[in-house]
This record gives C-alpha cells, structure tokens and sequence, in this order.
C-alpha cells in the first residue's frame, strides 16, 4: 500500500492475507491512511511556482436535467519543479533523445496536496491556498474569480482564462491536470470509484505515495512513525460517518 503505485484495494488486500470480512479489510487500510498525514508537515511553493485547480470527481448523474450532478469538487496544489540546466529539453523547446530514446522532460511536478470542498466559492479556494502555499510564492490558475484577491494576500497570481482550449491548459497547467487524470485513472482501476464520505482518505493515500514516488521504500517507516501518534477510526464511527478524515 506504501510502496506500489497502484496501492491495493481492501478486497485485494482482503484475499491476499485470507481475512473473512470485507469491512475488516476495509477498516484495516483505512487506520493506514489515517497516517498518511503528516501534522507538522510544511507548506509547498516558493521558490517553485504553484499550479492550483479544481476538478469534480464522482460517477455520471442520470434523469435530473441537464448540468445537474452529485460529483465531489476537489481542489488541487502542486509545485512545478525545473530539472538541472542541460536535462530534458533542448533550447530550441524540442524534447532531446539519447540512443533514440526521449530524454525527461525540463520541468516535474514537485509535492502536492489534494482537498476535498463543498464549492468553488471563494472562502473554499483561497482558504486552501492559504493552508497550503507559502506567501511569495507564483500561484498559476484558471482565471476563476474566486482567486482575485491572492495578489492583496502576498501571492504572485498568474491567471489566465482557458475557456476550453487544449493549448492553454497544456501551457499554463498542465501538471496539475496531469495530477487529476492520473488521480482517476487510479480510483477508477485500483478501487473501481470510491464513495464521497470517504474520497479525502483517498485523496491522503494518493497524495502521500506522489510525494514519496522518488523515495517509496521509505514511506512504510513514515507511515509506522505517524501512525505510532495518530487516533484511527474505530468500525463504528468509519460506517456511521462520525470519522473526518484529515486534510492535506
């Protein structure tokens, strides 16, 4: 679960260690992910700029009308990171290639963090950026009007309304979108869609394994460490709703 890209759904993870309840199994990796948040953990951005977006997730809504749904909007941070000078691309922008293989790309995405929220009004988003992105640091987003007033909070905003034109959002965000493609193939392939009362926990597993892709081997001691100083959820408050998740 820590270290695999994939991690592994409770029905897996049941099977392979012969549990016989599903909501044990379910329990069980749920207590994991409740350490999957580190409490002291430390804001992302300066001195690399920060793509910041939103995104619904959730399965399609039938027989209400045209633009109604029942989706989770998720508001997502992540840092984009310039490799060393003479990596990845060469100056003309052209990607360059080795023995007829590409070369990585001169930019990466760095850490991340993940949120679910109730909208995309103003206290939801800027509320998040201000939790999780260092002051100073270049914020990058869509142009939505809730983001106006980062410039008078300390950010350096750098708006630009993409409509739906392919070619502003691969300029302008594209690791973040990168982000929630690869976030959904994963619910979708590894858990076959989660439930929104518990999406954030999900969200805390994505989030803790992209930050430790570079090093995974070392995100089980993190996990035990944390895990040694968190209170899990107990079976009944994880099927009654009372557990609330932590928040990156």
């Amino acid at each position: 679960m820590t270290t695999q890209t994939p991690g592994q759904s409770a029905l897996q993870f049941q099977r392979q260690i012969g549990i016989g309840r599903y909501e044990t199994a379910f329990q069980m990796l749920h207590k994991l992910r409740a350490s999957m948040v580190r409490p002291e953990r430390d804001a992302i951005g300066a001195p690399h700029p920060v793509e910041v977006d939103e995104t619904l997730i959730g399965g399609r809504t039938r027989g209400e009308g045209r633009g109604v749904h029942h989706k989770a909007t998720v508001i997502g941070a992540v840092e984009v990171r310039r490799r060393r000078e003479g990596e990845g691309r060469s100056a003309d922008g052209k990607q360059d290639h080795a023995g007829g293989k590409p070369l990585k790309r001169k930019t990466y995405a760095g850490r991340l963090r993940l949120r679910v929220v109730s909208g995309r009004d103003a206290d939801e988003l800027v509320g998040f950026v201000k939790e999780n992105i260092v002051k100073g640091s270049v914020v990058r987003t869509d142009g939505w009007q809730a983001y106006d007033d980062l410039p008078s909070m300390g950010y350096k905003h750098e708006p630009v309304v993409m409509g739906d034109d392919p070619a502003k959002i691969e300029a302008h965000l594209p690791m973040i979108h990168l982000v929630f493609s690869n976030l959904k193939t994963w619910l979708q392939g590894t858990h076959h869609g989660v439930s929104q009362q518990h999406l954030q926990a999900y969200l805390n597993e994505y989030v803790f394994r992209f930050n430790r892709r570079f090093y995974p081997m070392t995100a089980f001691n993190s996990v035990l460490g944390i895990a040694a100083h968190a209170i899990p959820p107990t079976y009944e408050s994880l099927y009654s709703g009372e557990w609330i998740h932590p928040v990156v």
